[in-house]
């Protein structure tokens, strides 16, 4: 499936295997997996994640569409989990395929750019101290201007 939106951990090495069996014929596959930083320092205990099941899936594979389209990609994948997730723990997995590498990475790029900016998550840092929403980033919004 090209688009995973899930609570449960999911083996990496299989879901890029499978994505690399899908796309044979290819010259590149490029792959990234996102790991559940403590933001807090030392100090973050979890990171919950919420999303609306069904938005978020059509947002996600909008992205995925529009990638797919400007790179000439032959293949793309995203899984991300939601739910109640520990430092260190797989926060999710792009992996695109193209002709190209260049393609391949850019692609890549855009995907982790807007699933960061424009994926419909919402994520809440659990520490020793409380809870705090995590708010948008400047960063993460230039990012995308270069798209």
């Amino acid at each position: 499936m090209s688009v995973q939106v899930r609570a449960e951990p999911f083996d990496q090495g299989a879901a890029l295997n499978a994505f690399s069996e899908s796309a044979r014929g290819v010259g590149a596959i490029v792959s990234f997996t996102g790991v559940t930083r403590d933001v807090a320092e030392g100090d973050m205990i979890a990171m919950e994640i919420e999303h609306y099941p069904g938005m978020t899936e059509r947002a996600l594979t909008e992205i995925r569409s529009d990638a797919m389209e400007r790179f000439s990609l032959s293949n793309a994948m995203i899984i991300h989990r939601y739910g109640r997730l520990a430092p260190g723990d797989v926060i999710m997995m792009v992996a695109t395929a193209s002709r190209h590498r260049a393609d391949a990475f850019q692609g890549a790029e855009f995907l982790m750019d807007y699933l960061k900016s424009r994926a419909p998550f919402w994520k809440r840092e659990v520490t020793q101290r409380g809870s705090d929403w995590v708010a948008a980033k400047d960063a993460d919004e230039e990012a995308l201007e270069r798209w």
